[in-house]
């Protein structure tokens, strides 16, 4: 069955500083937000099938979803907003088997946690990887998540396009190297992008009056940005759209707050 989009990597349960839960993690917000600019999603992550679904139920109208079955579901605790925002991993799905099939437009490597195999079966136009859970660390005692280099046998087998935050930039020094389209975010600051045989471009961000919430921003973004390239926009237009789609997402809160393609088209028209 032929998709418009599918992500690879794990739902998570993210429990607030609060104490509530919602469904997280970059899969499920960056499919959220392929579907809300009318492409077909589908979400491919490892879990608890029943936990999963029940996190996702508003939402699966919207998506398509295949789990692979585990013990648990990946669960996040996240406190404070961007550069200040410290996660402990609660519980770990486990690695993604190595046998995904897929036959989608643009293939969505989403991991959060070091779970995504780097190579697939099937199908793909633009491939995509956001790589920011594959730079994560943490340990059965010390559960705050930390940093560490990504590694080449950590890369996919193929790659068009990158998206990831100056936070992680020390670590990706491996995407770097010209042969992939990358942008890296930076909270309020210009986005940069790194294009192959040319370089360095930097776009400013719109203005977000009031932030209410951070989380899935990025990923709001690399959804956005993957998908005007896959249409055929050139990286700046791409990288323009996708900094609309992420200022539509701060405005509000959670999940719900995903803007379709007329709310991204505004906010991008009233940035000039």
């Amino acid at each position: 069955m032929r998709f418009d989009y599918t992500t690879v990597g794990h739902v998570t349960a993210d429990v607030l500083a609060d104490g509530t839960r919602r469904p997280g993690g970059s899969a499920f917000y960056s499919a959220l937000q392929a579907a809300r600019l009318g492409r077909r999603a589908l979400v491919l992550t490892r879990g608890v099938p029943d936990e999963i679904e029940r996190l996702l139920a508003p939402y699966l109208g919207e998506l398509e979803l295949v789990v692979q079955r585990a013990p648990c579901t990946t669960s996040l605790e996240t406190s404070g907003k961007g550069r200040g925002r410290v996660q402990r991993m609660l519980a770990w799905a486990g690695a993604i088997e190595p046998d995904v099939r897929v036959d989608t437009a643009v293939l969505h490597l989403a991991p959060i946690a070091r779970e995504t195999p780097p190579a697939w079966q099937g199908t793909a136009g633009l491939v995509g990887l956001t790589p920011q859970g594959l730079v994560r660390s943490w340990s059965l005692h010390e559960r705050t998540v930390a940093l560490r280099p990504l590694t080449r046998s950590q890369l996919p087998e193929r790659l068009e396009a990158a998206v990831l935050s100056a936070a992680e930039r020390s670590c990706c020094e491996l995407l770097l190297d010209g042969t992939a389209l990358v942008a890296i975010t930076d909270e309020a600051e210009p986005t940069e992008l790194l294009r192959p045989g040319s370089g360095p471009v930097r776009l400013a961000v719109p203005a977000v009056d009031r932030l209410r919430d951070d989380i899935g921003a990025g990923d709001v973004f690399a959804a956005a940005f993957f998908i005007a390239l896959a249409d055929g926009r050139d990286a700046r237009a791409a990288a323009a759209f996708a900094n609309a789609a992420a200022a539509v997402r701060l405005s509000g809160e959670g999940p719900d707050a995903i803007g379709d393609r007329a709310a991204i088209e505004a906010r991008a028209n009233a940035a000039g």
